[in-house]
């Protein structure tokens, strides 16, 4: 089991809570958090005991406020790449895993928080949370996907809006607008992330974990969404899980999923 300096993770009922914990920086992201959070992601992939995960931040004041702009001052064209790149491959790992991952965001979700956010297949926000990509304020522009993600989720006009000004937006804009799937109090945030990861997990994990490689596909320039539909379909029609799934139906019982 890996150790963390800057992560706390707590596994229970197959759900893995990651939480960034350096409140005192508003757990901003720097470079050894971001290691952290994909040897975290890696767990996620790797146990079977993991059905899910929720990341979410310490305190009550921020997910995460963004990336620690001491590191970012220090870049160079030379090494500035290598940084958004490597942050790249983390938050796609995120994207791309097929058991369910959720933001629970507590506060501030700003810069490479919100690029965090937007990496995890759906977000819950407090009712106190805030997104922005204020980027553009120190002179540079959203590194670890935020240019691509929020125009996916929130359309082309207005993103170019949000990176251009640095604007932040209340929880309820971010909902309107598509960012967010929900916004509770503070209070209940947690319990519904795990309300709804626990209604996922219980689904088959197979079908589960292609719905959102189904999902992802439709981004993806080099893959036909619709083939890579087509193929998962008929994936799971040779699972077991299937067999499982439609013999529960007629059975008018509940199924019970095994994930293959």
């Amino acid at each position: 089991m890996a150790t963390y300096e800057n992560l706390l993770l707590d596994l229970n009922n197959g759900i893995l809570t990651i939480t960034i914990n350096r409140a005192d920086k508003l757990n901003a992201l720097n470079i050894d958090t971001i290691r952290e959070i994909k040897t975290a992601i890696q767990q996620v992939y790797d146990d079977a005991d993991v059905k899910g995960a929720i990341f979410t931040g310490a305190g009550q004041k921020a997910f995460v406020a963004g990336a620690d702009i001491a590191e970012i001052a220090e870049l160079s064209e030379l090494n500035a790449r290598g940084f958004a790149e490597r942050g790249q491959d983390v938050f796609a790992m995120i994207e791309r895993c097929t058991k369910p991952v959720i933001a629970a965001v507590n506060g501030f979700a700003l810069g490479g928080g919100c690029e965090l956010a937007m990496a995890c297949h759906m977000r819950v926000a407090s009712d106190n949370a805030r997104f922005g990509q204020p980027e553009v304020n120190l002179g540079v522009i959203p590194g670890y996907g935020g240019t691509q993600r929020m125009t996916q989720l929130i359309g082309k006009g207005k993103a170019m809006e949000l990176m251009m000004t640095g604007d932040m937006i209340t929880a309820e804009e971010a909902k309107n607008l598509g960012l967010v799937n929900h916004v509770v109090p503070q209070e209940d945030l947690m319990l519904k992330c795990n309300e709804i990861l626990g209604k996922i997990i219980s689904k088959a994990p197979l079908a589960i974990g292609l719905v959102i490689d189904c999902v992802n596909a439709v981004f993806n320039k080099d893959e036909n969404g619709y083939q890579t539909e087509a193929n998962s379909f008929a994936r799971c029609c040779s699972s077991d899980d299937f067999v499982e799934g439609t013999n529960a139906f007629l059975e008018k019982r509940k199924p019970e999923f095994k994930g293959a």
